[in-house]
Parts: C-alpha cells; sequence; structure tokens
C-alpha cells in the first residue's frame, strides 16, 4: 500500500536557498522533512552571492561568439574568467560543453526554460516568507545595465531578443538619466538600461534566514547540523551518513550546491557539475548608496547596496572545491568599485570566496534521478540561485507529491543526461 506523504519522511542535504524552498513546500504538502546542512542554513552560495532577484532576466550566461573572448579573458589572471592550470584537464570537459551551446539556438531554449523559474521569484518569496519579512528583505527598484566608452547605443543583441519575446519591460538611458541614478558615477559610462521588473534583497543571508524560521515554525521540520558524508539505499529506504550518525527516510533530496556531485557519485550518477567559483568584497559604511543594483557589461561585475554596505560581487574562477581563495580576484572588485564611481570611501574592505554550483547547459537539474527511485536532485542553478530557487522548491515538490506541476518539468529533469 503507497504510503501517504504524510507518512513520508524525506532527508534533505543541503540547507542554501533551494534545499529550504524545496523543504517548506514538502513540509505545506504533509511530508516529515529533515535537513542536514553542516553549516549554519544560507552560509554558502546563497550568502556571498550578489543579492539580485532577477525576474525579468531570462539569459544564460554562454552567448554565441563567446568561445572566441575566452583566450583573452584567459590571459587576464584577474579578467571576468580564469582557470587554474593544475585544474585545466579536469575542467577541460565541462567547459567545451559549456562553450559549444554558445549558439542563438542554445541561448533561446535555455532561455524559455529559464523564464518559468525567474519570473515567480518576488511572489515566490512572498509565497516562502510572508509580507513583513519580504517588506524589510528586498525591494522591487529595478535594475540597471551600465556600458562604458560607447559611442553609440549597444547594438541589438540576442538579450534584447529575449525580452521582447516574453514581453519584458526595459528602458533605454542616456548619460544624464545615469547620473540622476547614481551621482558621481564615472564619466566613462556612456550607456545604460533599466530592467524595472527586476529586484534585489538587502540581506541575502537574512533572507534564508527567514525562509529557516517560516520551515521551523509552520511544521514539525528538523534541521541538523551535520555534515553528510554518504548516501545510500537499502530496499525502499534511503539512508544519509553524516559525521555524527545516520539518518534513514523514505526519500531524499540532494540540494548541496557544488558539492552534490561528490554525493552522487557513489552511487554511479554522473551530472555535469563544476563550480564557478565567485568573489565578492563587501565596503562597510560607503559613502555611495545605490538606489538599485548595478551591473557592469562592459567589465563584468555587480555593485549592490545591502544593509551591510556596498557589496561588489563577480569573476569566474574554474579551480574546484578545495583550491585556496585567489585573493587578488577579491581585491580586484574594489578597484572596479572605485572605478565605476571614483570618490567612493568606505571603513573596511572584507572577502569572500564561494561556489556557484553550474550545469553547462545552463539549466538546474530537478526530479527523480533515473535508476534511483526516491533520489531527487534539487541543484546546479550556476549565478541564479536565490532568483530561482521559489519555484524550483515548489516544483520539486508537486513532483514528490504527484501533484500535477505547474511548469512543465522536462527541461530541468536529471534524465537529459541518462
Amino acid at each position: 500500500m503507497r504510503k501517504t506523504s504524510a507518512e513520508r519522511r524525506v532527508l534533505i542535504v543541503g540547507a542554501g536557498a533551494a534545499g529550504l524552498s524545496a523543504a517548506l513546500q514538502l513540509q505545506r504538502r504533509g511530508f516529515s522533512v529533515t535537513v542536514i546542512e553542516e553549516s549554519s542554513p544560507g552560509s554558502g552560495a546563497s550568502y556571498g552571492n550578489s543579492g539580485m532577484l532577477v525576474a525579468d532576466t531570462a539569459i544564460p550566461t554562454f552567448q554565441p561568439g563567446m568561445i572566441w573572448k575566452v583566450p583573452g579573458w584567459l590571459a587576464d589572471p584577474l579578467g571576468p574568467l580564469t582557470v587554474k592550470a593544475a585544474y585545466l584537464p579536469r575542467a577541460l570537459p565541462w567547459l567545451w560543453r559549456y562553450l559549444r551551446l554558445g549558439t542563438r539556438a542554445n541561448v533561446l531554449e535555455t532561455a524559455e526554460a529559464l523564464r518559468p523559474l525567474h519570473r515567480y521569484t518576488l511572489d515566490g518569496w512572498r509565497d516562502n516568507i510572508g509580507d513583513e519579512a519580504m517588506a524589510r528583505l528586498t525591494r522591487q527598484d529595478g535594475q540597471v545595465y551600465l556600458w562604458e566608452r560607447m559611442k553609440a547605443p549597444p547594438a541589438r543583441s540576442l538579450e534584447d531578443e529575449v525580452r521582447a519575446r516574453f514581453g519584458i519591460e526595459s528602458d533605454a538611458l542616456g548619460s544624464d538619466r545615469i547620473r540622476q541614478y547614481f551621482p558621481g558615477i564615472s564619466r566613462e559610462v556612456s550607456h545604460g538600461l533599466l530592467i524595472p521588473g527586476n529586484g534585489h534583497t538587502v540581506n541575502p543571508r537574512g533572507l534564508v534566514g527567514a525562509l529557516t524560521e517560516t520551515f521551523r515554525r509552520e511544521g514539525d521540520g528538523a534541521l541538523l547540523h551535520e555534515r553528510a558524508l554518504r548516501i545510500w539505499r537499502e530496499g525502499d529506504r534511503w539512508t544519509v551518513m553524516t559525521n555524527l550518525g545516520n539518518h534513514g527516510g523514505e526519500a531524499v533530496v540532494v540540494a548541496a550546491g557544488a558539492w552534490s556531485g561528490r554525493l552522487l557519485a557513489p552511487l554511479g550518477v554522473a551530472i555535469p557539475l563544476e563550480t564557478e567559483r565567485g568573489y565578492h568584497v563587501m565596503l562597510s559604511n560607503p559613502s555611495v548608496r545605490l538606489g538599485m543594483p548595478i551591473l557592469n557589461k562592459s567589465r563584468y561585475f555587480g555593485m549592490s547596496s545591502m544593509s551591510e554596505g556596498l557589496r561588489v560581487s563577480g569573476t569566474v574562477e574554474i579551480a574546484g572545491l578545495d583550491a585556496p581563495p585567489t585573493l587578488a580576484r577579491a581585491r580586484v572588485l574594489t578597484a572596479q568599485a572605485k572605478r565605476l564611481f571614483p570618490d567612493l570611501t568606505f571603513d573596511e574592505e572584507a572577502y569572500w570566496m564561494g561556489h556557484r554550483p553550474s550545469i553547462p547547459d545552463g539549466l538546474p537539474a530537478i526530479g527523480e534521478i533515473p535508476g534511483q527511485p526516491g533520489l531527487y536532485a534539487c541543484f546546479g542553478h550556476g549565478h541564479s540561485g536565490m532568483t530561482a530557487a521559489p519555484a524550483s522548491g515548489r516544483l520539486l515538490a508537486e513532483l514528490m507529491a504527484g501533484e500535477r506541476p505547474t511548469i512543465d518539468p522536462a527541461a530541468y529533469s536529471p534524465a537529459r543526461f541518462s
């Protein structure tokens, strides 16, 4: 006899935005949920990200022609992309799969799949944490793209085509309006584009903390501060071994971000997951306060005002999970910020490095893993984990509960790698 959801215990490995969104949505459907996380919730990529909730951005990071830019980026050790030489042989298969997807057809196909995950972000976070926490922790003031030293506006791009396809509002900005939005910005900034439907959080860790509190408040779910070491199945029951013991359940959700591949490898599950190591610097007590986040499209970095100060984020470093941080890649972000705002002052700078969990086709893995009944994936969101987490968690819960999914799950299925 099939168990009801209330009789099914689910173990979720990972307490980032995606894992906790899935935990809450499963709990609301009557599942008994235990979340296993070594660190405090939201202390990884869910903490150190740019804070941007890009409801109206649905473009993958790979683009036509990008493959020809890579040699120049790699030649600059502080450029937007670097690959550690010792890690290159291991990274090459992933990089090749990623770069060869940079065609117009692939970009449009991926955008079609990203749009349903992204457009729900603001409503989804509100559903997850409530109106009060939403008002305290998020803003929907828009986002501005900036270009430097261009005599004419940027040529119409594939990203413009994607916005037109989905009816996404945007507004071109000349230098005067840019300076109205951002007093003191460099004269090198020549053109901008406002995306009014995008938003951001002023405290990423606080946002995940509010999600954690909702999970604790709404049901009898447990949060265990333990390190998951191994997963296996015996009969119809799954076990997660941690540094403190074994935990059993009828289903396991792997939502461990960039570490998900290590947990799945002993089971023979090979999803092409790589870590795009990202950096940020937090500038305390800054003289510049941004009304909305900036994404510098000329130099590939972002800036956002948060409750702790001014966060400058960006860069992609392919070096695996174990290499130490490259401090120079964090320090260059301070230089980028001071170049954009020449009169910028601040008290202190605090550096951070974290691991974006990225799959080469630009889409997360959400759903049951083929050949492993009761084992589910919810990871691989790359640069948009905070944005896509609410829809991803809801979709996974719908699939596990046997509900009709609100969005087509096919594009995210782990079966695409079988």
